[in-house]
């Protein structure tokens, strides 16, 4: 087996149904991992994402299920992990993935759009990795990917709340892994920089022309690319690696 591939594992990706999560979830796929796929409000993505991780996995049989649930809300992110383990049995791998930007200065940023991306981002994922991590202490064996931003780092003007959530996910990260730690359960995270989705699609030339030029690597990377670190932390490859961040940023966080 090579390196990067996986044993049979259970794997939960929220947020999934496109973008960065969507390649964590085909990634995974194509290592032989079972998926569950989940996602806020559109179905039909979720499922096109469910087809990419069957296509991926080729002649490896393995499940991939789709699950609606918005993690922000703690019962429907309980729901989605006891789902998950009912329907495979266990749970190996979790990655944190689902989230929402709602930028501005904050001078004029609205209460409720900083409690918004709180929610999803920072509570959102307290709430999955809280309901894995009983189940994966019993089972003394677990996996946890939390996807944070080079922004939880260093910060960016415009995303007080963006930048607060990501950092507050790298705090959680590093203190769940140093509790998990004695179980053989690890827990790291991967902050993305500037990656190509449909959320960055949308930004004007210059912007983009801005961010680039602050790039050492003068890029903007791919969700594989962060797809690809996930899986080395789900790997085998990553056991004696717990607490860690890498970046997966071209250099932009030098």
């Amino acid at each position: 087996m090579a390196e990067n591939e996986l044993t049979v594992r259970n794997a939960v990706v929220t947020g999934a149904s496109r973008g960065i999560g969507r390649a964590i979830s085909v990634a995974l796929a194509s290592s032989g991992c079972n998926v569950l796929i989940n996602y806020a409000g559109n179905a039909a993505a979720a499922e096109e994402a469910a087809a990419l991780c069957r296509e991926a996995a080729g002649e490896k049989e393995i499940q991939v299920l789709v699950y609606q649930a918005d993690v922000s809300d703690e019962a429907q992110a309980n729901a989605l992990i006891d789902y998950a383990e009912e329907q495979f049995g266990r749970i190996d791998i979790l990655v944190n993935n689902a989230g929402r930007t709602k930028d501005g200065l904050v001078i004029g940023m609205k209460t409720e759009d900083f409690d918004s991306v709180i929610d999803l981002n920072l509570k959102g994922t307290f709430f999955c990795c809280r309901a894995a991590a009983k189940k994966m202490i019993r089972k003394r064996f677990g996996r946890i990917i939390n996807i944070s931003s080079v922004v939880g780092i260093h910060g960016n003007a415009g995303q007080v709340n963006y930048s607060a959530s990501k950092a507050g996910v790298i705090g959680m990260t590093k203190s769940l892994a140093k509790e998990l730690a004695g179980r053989n359960v690890t827990v790291n995270a991967v902050a993305p920089g500037f990656i190509e989705t449909d959320m960055t699609a949308v930004l004007p030339d210059k912007a983009k022309e801005a961010i680039l030029a602050g790039i050492p690597m003068k890029k903007g990377g791919s969700p594989e690319d962060v797809a690809n670190a996930v899986r080395f932390f789900a790997s085998d490859a990553a056991s004696y690696i717990t607490g860690q961040v890498i970046g997966v940023d071209g250099g932009m966080g030098m």
